[in-house]
């Protein structure tokens, strides 16, 4: 059975829970979802993985969503003659295209397009933008610049350009390739990296089809300027924290992750806070107070789900990171506070039709009858995603007949899924059917008020045209 608390998990396989005993363990200690970095790992090993995932959650009995991570484009320097250099502040250092080993005073930088990019004047951040350098003077293939904030500088780390625009796709051949063996494994999700506008969530639409649902990580400034056209169109989002506090000023990430969070529940769109939740159990079997605050604060926030990378994927405590984490949610979904404030913190939803007006109402009208549950009828999971925008106090059963649309909602705020594949069409059916499902799932009992939503005759995307309230005797 799900577990009763509505914040979901999303944990990274790797290296260090890549086992069939680790996997296991880490779905009973809490975990909804798993994260496959496409940016390490073979093929072969995502597989394996895969298939000991969707093995284990049948034999556990419950729906355990994939997410195919995308690598998307790396900006990389090249290889340094000495492995590493120390830049010093105020020396001259060049960025070309020559393919030569770097020294102290250039290295290659093969990406043509950061070239066409630039001018003078512009700042670009390596290594995690520990290193700044200004652009001097610049050619179609190099560039002369000032070493702004120095240190020590290793071959191949990433280079960034804060409030640069670069003319690359967010898709490249490599992610082609992951793409289509992704699809092919049929996972639930795929998170695209690099995101720069809405056209990068265009393009993988066209890819992708209906085959998984779409995750855009925001981690680029120029994303933040159509944030609203990229929720719309993408199916969930990723507030992608370290590459986002790299690029914009560090003290303005918090204040984004709120608005990325609201602009989510206005769009009925599920979101994901990543990167650094509990980093410091990569290394130690607790996290620090200021940790479990900062996950803590993206559950009181409202998120749908939190994300462990390489706490769960490499480091020395996956389990006991999973298992803080869900204190951590248990807690604060304990507060008697924490639907007020979910509640405040929620922006105006866009009500613009029958399917988001009936959500609306099941929440207003389960705070009236104090129902036990909202169970409601998906074909593709969008119901599903409108009643969760509400964050109602009540459990939320996604009834579905699709066991792949299950596997998606389980990194639904709230959601419940179960798959019932009954066809029928009189409505004393569906009624009986969504009682049956919500007394077997053990959150409802004889004498309670449950609520069902959903499209009737069953079957047909994007027809909610149904609220109806039950007192199950």
């Amino acid at each position: 059975m799900p577990k009763n608390t509505c914040t979901r998990i999303l944990a990274t396989i790797g290296p260090a829970t890549a086992t069939d005993e680790k996997i296991a363990e880490l779905i009973d200690a809490g975990v909804d979802a798993f994260r496959f970095n496409f940016s390490h790992g073979t093929h072969k090993e995502h597989k394996q993985r895969l298939s000991v995932v969707r093995k284990l959650a049948k034999q556990k009995g419950r729906y355990i969503a994939v997410v195919a991570d995308m690598q998307g484009p790396k900006l990389r320097v090249g290889e340094f003659k000495d492995k590493k250099v120390v830049l010093e502040e105020g020396q001259q250092f060049v960025l070309d295209m020559k393919n030569e080993l770097g020294t102290k005073e250039r290295v290659t930088l093969p990406h043509k397009e950061i070239f066409a990019a630039i001018k003078v004047g512009d700042e670009l951040l390596l290594n995690d933008g520990n290193i700044v350098l200004k652009i001097k003077s610049k050619t179609a293939t190099s560039a002369i610049t000032t070493v702004k904030v120095g240190g020590e500088l290793s071959s191949h780390k990433g280079v960034n350009l804060p409030n640069i625009k670069l003319p690359i796709s967010a898709i490249t051949e490599k992610d082609k390739e992951d793409l289509k063996f992704a699809l092919k494994l049929g996972v639930d999700w795929v998170c695209l990296s690099f995101v720069q506008s809405v056209e990068d969530v265009r393009m993988a639409k066209k890819l992708i089809g209906d085959k998984a649902m779409i995750i855009s990580k925001l981690e680029k400034p120029s994303a933040i300027e159509e944030l609203d056209e990229i929720i719309h169109l993408s199916d969930a989002i990723m507030v992608a924290r370290g590459d986002l506090g790299v690029e914009c000023p560090l003290q303005t990430v918090p204040v984004l992750q709120k608005k990325i969070v609201n602009a989510c529940r206005k769009f009925a769109r599920p979101v994901i806070v990543a990167t650094q939740m509990l980093e410091s159990m990569i290394e130690k079997p607790t996290p620090t107070r200021a940790e479990v605050s900062d996950v803590a604060t993206a559950v009181y926030d409202g998120c749908d789900a939190v994300m462990l990378s390489a706490e769960t994927a490499v480091g020395k405590y996956p389990v006991e990171a999973v298992k803080m984490m869900g204190k951590i949610i248990t807690q604060v979904e304990s507060d008697p506070l924490f639907f007020q404030n979910i509640k405040k913190n929620q922006g105006a939803s866009l009500c613009i039709g029958e399917e988001d007006s009936i959500a609306y109402a099941a929440n207003e009208i389960s705070k009236v009858l104090k129902v036990a549950a909202v169970v409601t009828y998906t074909t593709s999971g969008k119901t599903t995603f409108l009643i969760a925008r509400e964050r109602p106090s009540t459990p939320i059963i996604a009834l579905t007949l699709d066991e792949k649309v299950a596997c998606k909602l389980a990194l639904v705020w709230g959601a419940r899924p179960v798959v019932k594949k009954s066809h029928f069409s009189s409505f004393d059916k569906f009624e009986d059917n969504a009682v049956q499902a919500a007394l077997e799932s053990g959150l409802v009992h004889h004498g309670d008020h449950i609520i069902i939503t959903g499209g009737f005759p069953l079957g047909i995307k994007g027809r909610t045209n149904i609220l109806h309230t039950v007192h199950i005797k």
